[in-house]
């Protein structure tokens, strides 16, 4: 009886598997065929128009980048670090229980209400203004739970006897987790990395409300200019009644899917150096 569920739980979740698959190949060739006529260069570092013919994405496209590193130097240092400390130095006190379910809880907040926070306490509170910086601080609170959840389970998964062993040669706790703890754990981490980032690159309605702009005619070159960003640009094409629009927006949609591809193909192949590393 049991076998028996098994399979049927291996059908289902096979069927499952080919209908989302077939359902993306179907989104791909249709936003594809819509916009792979509009990818050339001048497209790529051309700037908004109200001609879509001479419409361009380098202003969302660079916004996307800057807003994308910024979120990446906020959430990871911070997020790995409270993981380390919640599952390495954590005493199980109920207060860290508290804060434990607070960031799960956190995890599954609507992200329209990081964007309210944004804009409280980055945009108004610290006064950044509406810039790439406050874009960034708001896009790393959004992906923070995620990140800590993420790290502490793959520092969950490394086995009790490596720290075991480190401590008998002689090793600190701290020597443990930086030299044989964070390497074994590090392609889990980078797992974790890449799901979050993968949604804080697509997310529109925080930037929105925080006051990214739709219509920009310049590029940011600093941390401090206003910005949009792809999602928001790809948005603001979907809006306009002619069809040419319709076609830029296919192909700003093209250009963020190679984004967020070459973003998670670079953390993939760091994350199997890592496992390579570890292995030898």
């Amino acid at each position: 009886m049991r076998r028996a569920l098994d399979v049927a739980f291996q059908a289902v979740a096979m069927v499952v598997l080919c209908v989302a698959l077939a359902s993306l190949a179907a989104l791909i060739w249709d936003v594809w065929r819509d916009g792979a006529g509009r990818l050339t260069w001048d497209f790529l570092t051309g700037f908004p128009s109200r001609r879509a013919d001479q419409a361009g994405i380098w202003h969302a496209l660079t916004g996307s980048i800057f807003v994308i590193l910024v979120t990446i130097a906020l959430a990871v240092p911070v997020g790995v670090a409270a993981a380390i400390y919640l599952e390495e130095y954590g005493s199980r006190s109920a207060v860290e229980r508290l804060i434990e379910i607070n960031i799960t809880n956190l995890a599954a907040v609507p992200s329209i209400i990081y964007g309210l926070l944004g804009l409280g306490l980055f945009v108004r509170a610290l006064g950044l203004g509406r810039s790439v910086l406050a874009g960034g601080a708001t896009l790393a609170l959004l992906v923070l739970p995620v990140v800590i959840l993420s790290t502490r389970e793959a520092l969950r998964a490394v086995s009790k006897s490596l720290r075991e062993g480190s401590y008998a040669l002689g090793a600190t706790k701290w020597q443990t987790i930086w030299y044989q703890v964070l390497p074994v754990a590090m392609p889990g981490i980078l797992t974790g990395l890449i799901l979050a980032l993968s949604r804080a690159i697509g997310e529109t309605a925080p930037l929105i409300t925080i006051g990214a702009v739709t219509f920009v005619t310049f590029a940011p070159d600093s941390v401090w200019s206003p910005f949009t960003v792809l999602p928001i640009q790809v948005f603001n094409w979907v809006s306009r009644p002619q069809v040419e629009f319709q076609a830029n927006a296919a192909a700003g949609i093209i250009v963020l899917l190679a984004l967020l591809m070459t973003m998670n193909a670079v953390a993939i192949v760091v994350r199997d150096r890592y496992q390579k590393k570890v292995r030898s």
